[in-house]
């Protein structure tokens, strides 16, 4: 029964496709340009992202995360230190990330190494989210086993108690990190899945380009 319901979800891709001359030779400038291509095109949380990380021994797990900033450096996202991709990040601070644009039939793949950004960039990203979101910063133990959902809901009343007049600071444990990329893969979905794929890679000189076979 499954395996019906999945092969009516089957479509075909009937966009135009990715040329090289189209692409450009820098990957950042294609991706903001489909990113926006995607955020003005009306598509929800377009900066949402599955970001891969794996431990020193190459197990690896996968989530959705937001990216918050994006520019010649990176793409950046935030999260407790502590959490499982915080350990493994700073354990093994490599990291792939891929979004996916349905309605424009388009997929990034984005890999390459990890670091932190400055304490500065963290406490003015913190600074700029909704006061409770600030205060569940402080109340979540990210990743951690809860006792139950009565537990982490008295841990933020508490925080909020504590925090009750003032504005709370950004947590020792939080903060961001940056995806520098050293692969990014851009695949543009073509009728009879002949899919075009561009995969650029960073050399010494800059990027090189090369077509991928779909």
């Amino acid at each position: 029964m499954l395996k019906t319901v999945v092969n009516m979800l089957r479509i075909e891709y009937l966009r135009g496709g990715l040329s090289e001359a189209e692409a450009g030779p820098d990957p950042f400038a294609l991706f903001e340009r489909w990113f926006r291509e995607a955020v003005d095109g009306g598509i929800q949380e377009a900066n949402a992202m599955a970001l891969a990380t794996a431990t020193p021994d190459g197990a690896p797990s996968v989530r959705m995360v937001l990216m918050k900033d994006f520019d010649a450096r990176g793409l950046t996202f935030y999260t407790n230190y502590a959490s499982r991709k915080g350990r493994e990040l700073e354990a093994n601070p490599r990291a792939a990330a891929v979004f996916f644009w349905q309605p424009f039939y388009r997929q990034v793949r984005i890999s390459g190494r990890v670091e932190r950004v400055s304490a500065e960039e963290s406490d003015a990203y913190f600074r700029s989210r909704p006061r409770e979101a600030r205060l569940s910063a402080w109340a979540s133990r990210q990743s951690e086993r809860l006792e139950s959902r009565a537990a982490l809901e008295a841990q933020f009343e508490r925080v909020q108690k504590e925090y009750a007049g003032r504005e709370p600071p950004r947590p020792p444990f939080w903060g961001g990190y940056r995806l520098v990329p050293t692969e990014f893969e851009f695949w543009q979905g073509r009728v009879a899945r002949l899919h075009d794929r561009l995969l650029y890679t960073r050399t010494v000189e800059g990027w090189a380009m090369s077509r991928l076979s779909p």
